[in-house]
């Protein structure tokens, strides 16, 4: 009889029934064979709890530390970007830079002036507040008989806002202090110490400037310390812009300060203020615009940049614990040396037993990882939980302590676990 013919579609039908039977067959092998390993892997780490425990304190040393250096980082961030924004992230100073000619051979100033500060609230919409601000200097008899150089501002009763200002005790000048030109002063706190003996004291006292009394009615200082680094000095003397005017003599302005809306909208605004402010001067005339972002943006970067370089040294005490951990998993291995011998010559390939030495040490360093994680995360927690300070808690630092765990334990176990697949099974059953 012929032999049976099976139909192409009966042929492919059944090669294609093989392949998934064998692929189906290879896969369940393979879990088997990894939840051995898996299995074989904690039934070691039981046997030696103390052993292992105390291989992995290097790693819980190490994720706690992570953890705990990227807290402190933001959080030193936090409170460094806090202090310099009480300054006035929204604030925009323009002052004159210099160029403006006149007829040929001939130089002149181009000085902003009061009228540049309304043309610019009229036409930039994101100005919210503004003041200009004349600066001059005065001796003023302190008790004692000593006479000392002070620092005089005209400024209007918007600079206190602009400029972020606190007001210790009394009031800071009005609209109505400005418009009837009263002559009332706010001084700095030291000013007020040194010639009245305190900020309550000087309300209310009375000072001469080029002759002319002046009555404090307030004592004010800076949110943030600039230590002289601002136009604010240690004793500065604030009076209404249109009184500063008249011993100027002048319409003239050295600076005018600017309060934006939107922190976000500070650089668009500047450039627009300098706008302005051009069409209605010298096409020579320079004029420049200071604001804080940049030095936010720098102090945020520098922020970073430490807080990187010190995840990178508390990195060393990881390195350090997967030392540790290849130390004690080499000398396991040196132990087991018939039990790798036995397991080879029941059919376990050299792939099983890397697997397994490898899984050891990975379970050691990603234990030693979730405890420290556990351990670094329990302080900032509790200070959020017991205290009114929001200590800022980084996701990336959890993963990366983790990630960097599981990574030593992969490295550092990598040798131990090849010399234990590389074991002569014979040398290894003879092994005393």
């Amino acid at each position: 009889m012929p032999p049976t013919q099976i139909s192409p579609p009966d042929a492919k039908l059944r090669i294609r029934s093989r392949r998934s039977f064998q692929r189906t067959l290879d896969s369940a092998k393979r879990t088997m064979v990894f939840s051995e390993i898996v299995r074989l892997a904690i039934d070691s780490f039981r046997s030696s709890k103390i052993r292992f425990a105390l291989t992995a304190l290097g790693m819980v040393i190490g994720s706690a530390s992570v953890i705990l250096v990227f807290t402190i980082g933001s959080t030193g961030k936090q409170y460094v970007l806090a202090e310099l924004q009480k300054i006035g992230t929204n604030m925009v100073m323009l002052e004159y830079q210099g160029g403006g000619a006149g007829a040929i051979n001939e130089y002149r100033n181009d000085f902003l002036t009061r009228d540049d500060e309304r043309a610019v609230d009229e036409q930039v919409t994101d100005v919210a507040l503004s003041s200009p601000m004349l600066e001059m200097h005065d001796r003023v008899t302190f008790p004692g008989g000593i006479a000392k150089d002070v620092l005089v501002l005209g400024v209007s009763p918007q600079y206190k806002d602009v400029r972020d200002l606190v007001v210790l005790s009394g009031r800071f000048f009005d609209e109505e202090d400005e418009t009837t030109h009263t002559k009332v002063a706010v001084v700095t706190e030291a000013f007020a110490q040194e010639m009245f003996g305190s900020s309550s004291a000087a309300i209310n006292q009375s000072f001469q400037l080029t002759g002319i009394p002046f009555t404090i009615i307030g004592t004010f200082k800076e949110s943030v310390p600039t230590f002289g680094q601002s136009e604010i000095a240690d004793e500065t003397i604030l009076i209404p812009y249109s009184v500063g005017r008249y011993f100027t003599g002048t319409d003239n302005v050295k600076q005018i300060f600017f309060s934006i809306r939107d922190p976000n909208d500070v650089e668009e605004a500047s450039t627009e203020i300098v706008n302005v402010v051009h069409v209605r001067h010298l096409a020579s005339s320079v004029y420049k615009t200071t604001t804080l972002t940049s030095l936010l943006t720098t102090a945020a970067a520098i922020a970073n940049a430490l807080t990187v370089m010190l995840v990178l040294v508390s990195a060393v005490t990881l390195a350090v614990g997967g030392v540790g951990i290849m130390n004690i998993m080499l000398a396991t291995v040196r132990s087991r040396i018939r039990e790798i011998g036995i397991r080879k010559a029941l059919g376990a390939t050299a792939r099983e037993i890397k697997l397994q030495f490898l899984i050891e040490a990975v379970f050691i360093s990603l234990s030693g990882g979730i405890v420290g994680t556990l351990l670094g995360l329990a302080l900032p927690v509790s200070v959020r939980v017991f205290t009114d300070y929001s200590v800022p808690i980084s996701v990336w630092s959890v993963v990366i302590a983790l990630g960097t765990s599981t990574a030593v334990g992969i490295i550092f176990g990598t040798l131990p676990a090849n010399r234990a697949a590389q074991m002569d099974p014979v040398e290894s059953l003879k092994y005393e």
